[in-house]
């Protein structure tokens, strides 16, 4: 990747969902100077799925992304090209980029209201940087590629008709099998592939509904959980290209299942920070093996939503408050919602490279959150290897941003 920054402040680019080399995740190591460019480099070794990129810079990532530098990074391979699921780009197979925006006048309007503790909460949704957007679409069957690229708005997705629509992949790839629902939750940085079954010459709205699981009634008020929107109509033609069915078999998930787990880690999640302290680019908070499987446990008794993020790596959920996660985080994911009152039991394999001088991240992906340090940096090491304290905040050139003349 070849990346040049045209912006008059530093700024990165994050790969959301890349498993990658520490020194290329664009993450707040990997500023990029004014005028600079950065080139990272890395081989793709993963499962197909939907990601994203958006910038990365400590303290500043809610107005970077809240702007618009956001994009989909789409990755297929040989299993997900062989499935008869709809694949032809921007014809049955379409990203849908949701954002919420709020403008005063002909100027986005970034303010936060006074009891909005989730962060920024626009009054509109934009996909792919259209407003009032709509497709139209010649197949039975389109496939949905969504994106929540919002800063601090969870979604509720589904149809006025209650119809059902079948998950068939979750933020890191493909399900063992899809999954009947008609609404679907999606937290700030997560995505999901969803097909939707069309009847011929017929308009339908994907909608975003309010949610009962948002917390007390003050948070649905004004955390944005009593909100609803329009977000993509869908404009059938008068006559539809059949479409094969969706296969009853997708694939077989990659994450670990914690059985072979080496040891466990605590993540209290509060606004102030988690494990009560807040983010410091200078402190390495976890040391991992590589190689080795973890079971993280991650608990918000915080009082209003938050969610979590893990770069590099693909996890499973094992448990929600003791109980089996349900259909829609039965895939591979990288983000997860976490509304008060939630524990969540995750498993983790760290399959490298350690690189014990550069972190990763972990954090809340309501990025208000995160740029007020509820972020905390992980390495990864050889057996027997000690973290180095990171060097600096803005990298050395090779693995950062740097000028060029």
């Amino acid at each position: 990747m070849r990346i040049a920054n045209g912006l008059d402040e530093a700024s990165s680019v994050h790969w959301h969902g890349m498993h990658l080399p520490a020194r290329m995740d664009g993450g707040p190591h990997q500023m990029i100077d004014p005028g600079g460019t950065w080139t990272p480099r890395w081989s793709v070794d993963q499962p197909a799925a939907t990601l994203w990129y958006h910038p990365h810079p400590h303290g500043a990532t809610e107005q970077h992304v809240r702007k618009g530098l956001a994009g989909m990074f789409i990755l297929d391979d040989e299993r997900s090209t062989k499935l008869a699921l709809p694949k032809r780009y921007g014809v049955d197979d379409l990203p849908v980029i949701v954002q919420d925006v709020r403008f005063d006048g002909a100027k986005l309007d970034g303010g936060r209201k006074i009891m909005q503790n989730v962060g920024f909460l626009g009054d509109r949704t934009m996909v792919n940087g259209t407003l009032h957007p709509y497709r139209e679409v010649d197949d039975e069957l389109i496939r949905l590629r969504l994106l929540n690229a919002s800063t601090a708005r969870t979604y509720a997705f589904g149809f006025p008709d209650d119809r059902a629509f079948s998950l068939i992949a979750t933020d890191g790839g493909l399900l063992e099998r899809p999954e009947s629902m008609d609404r679907l939750q999606l937290s700030p940085g997560e995505r999901a592939e969803i097909v939707v079954r069309m009847r011929a010459g017929e308009r339908v709205m994907l909608r975003s509904f309010p949610q009962d699981n948002y917390g007390d009634s003050w948070q649905r008020r004004f955390g944005g959980g009593d909100d609803s929107f329009d977000v993509l109509e869908l404009r059938a033609a008068e006559e539809l290209r059949p479409s094969p069915g969706i296969p009853t078999a997708l694939g077989e998930l990659e994450t670990p299942d914690g059985t072979d787990a080496v040891r466990g880690r605590h993540f209290d999640l509060k606004r102030s920070g988690i494990n009560k302290r807040s983010m410091d680019m200078g402190r390495v908070d976890e040391t991992v093996t590589r190689g080795t499987t973890e079971v993280w446990t991650v608990r918000n008794s915080n009082g209003m939503p938050h969610n979590f993020h893990v770069h590099d790596v693909q996890f499973r959920v094992l448990e929600v408050n003791g109980e089996a996660p349900s259909a829609a985080l039965r895939g591979p994911k990288d983000t997860v919602f976490l509304p008060n009152g939630t524990t969540m039991k995750l498993a983790l394999r760290f399959t490298g490279p350690a690189d014990p001088d550069t972190p990763y991240m972990y954090h809340c992906h309501l990025l208000f959150h995160e740029d007020e340090g509820m972020m905390g940096q992980f390495v990864v090491v050889e057996k027997g290897q000690r973290a180095q304290a990171p060097s600096g905040t803005r990298g050395t050139p090779g693995h950062s941003g740097h000028k060029h003349g």
